[in-house]
């Protein structure tokens, strides 16, 4: 295997060079200087070793992801007819994301993988958060590098779609769509294209965006790398970008081919966006730029 296949698998995974040399044995020095391409001939076994760790991850992950998936059957079973539910009823159990695991919060009246749009609709409207098959994850206030960053990606999507003959509408989050058209998952991405028909009237989007679009924090990155990876591959989404602010790193799946790993980009990348096909491009140097300013800025502050 090619030492930046090598790399990408590292990154679409999340892991650093600390937790491969560990499960491998490799001297953390070497694994650095891998990774880094210091070393421009590793040694076979090396590479291997590190193939195999990587293997492994994805093995143990994707037993998780089988564990959380439904079948078919339970979907067909918990159908919901529209985005349009009124009922009245109540949940203060809300399942709660930190960097590296999930904890539960509150006295349950149901447990995690019962809830419903129901109880979804029922709680306070100030209270953001997201249901995925049937748990509820709540949702932090977004940092403020999050918003620029979505503002700025909000203007550059919305000019490549005004010269995609009006095909293609851009959303900003909040916005609920629901991904499986069942009443176990409302989720909300943090930037949606849609490129089909939805009704203007209605409360949420029903089936999956064409494009999907996260801003990692510190909070969510496990469950937009893991958990909504695989939900949105599996939901019918076309391509996922991951933004990663903290190594300035764009991720993006074009899930058309078939492909589990994505194609990485800097922040002074011209992105394409593959649903258009060719015709639309984020210049992603345009969001460095406005980030520079603001962190120059900043720094001029304090």
């Amino acid at each position: 295997m090619k030492i930046e296949e090598l790399r990408n698998r590292k990154t679409a995974l999340g892991l650093t060079n600390e937790m491969i040399s560990r499960a491998s044995d490799i001297p953390l020095s070497t694994v650095q200087k891998i990774m880094s391409g210091a070393t421009k001939a590793p040694r076979k076994l090396t590479l291997e070793a590190i193939e195999s760790v990587l293997y492994a991850e994805e093995q143990r992950r994707a037993k998780e992801l089988r564990k959380m998936a439904m079948t078919e059957s339970e979907k067909r079973n918990t159908g919901y007819n529209s985005c349009r539910n009124d009922t009245e009823a109540g949940t203060e159990n809300v399942l709660k994301e930190t960097a590296v695991h999930y904890s539960v919060s509150g006295t349950a009246e149901k447990k995690d993988g019962e809830y419903t749009l129901d109880d979804y609709y029922a709680l306070p409207d100030e209270r953001r958060v997201e249901l995925i098959d049937g748990v509820f994850y709540d949702m932090s206030a977004p940092a403020v590098i999050h918003q620029k960053i979505l503002g700025e990606l909000f203007i550059l999507f919305r000019e490549c779609m005004d010269t995609h003959d009006g095909e293609c509408e851009v959303y900003l989050s909040p916005c609920d769509v629901r991904l499986d058209m069942d009443n176990r998952t409302m989720v909300q991405p943090d930037l949606l294209v849609i490129c089909k028909d939805y009704d203007l009237s209605a409360k949420c989007f029903d089936g999956a965006p064409d494009l999907v679009l996260e801003i990692l924090s510190p909070s969510t990155r496990s469950k937009d790398m893991l958990l909504k990876l695989y939900k949105y591959q599996n939901a019918g989404v076309k391509e996922y970008w991951i933004i990663d602010p903290e190594h300035d790193t764009v991720l993006v799946y074009d899930f058309r081919e078939d492909n589990y790993y994505p194609e990485k980009y800097d922040f002074d990348s011209v992105i394409p966006i593959h649903i258009s096909d060719g015709t639309c491009s984020i210049d992603f140097s345009r969001v460095n730029l406005a980030l520079k300013k603001v962190r120059s800025a900043a720094k001029r502050n304090t």
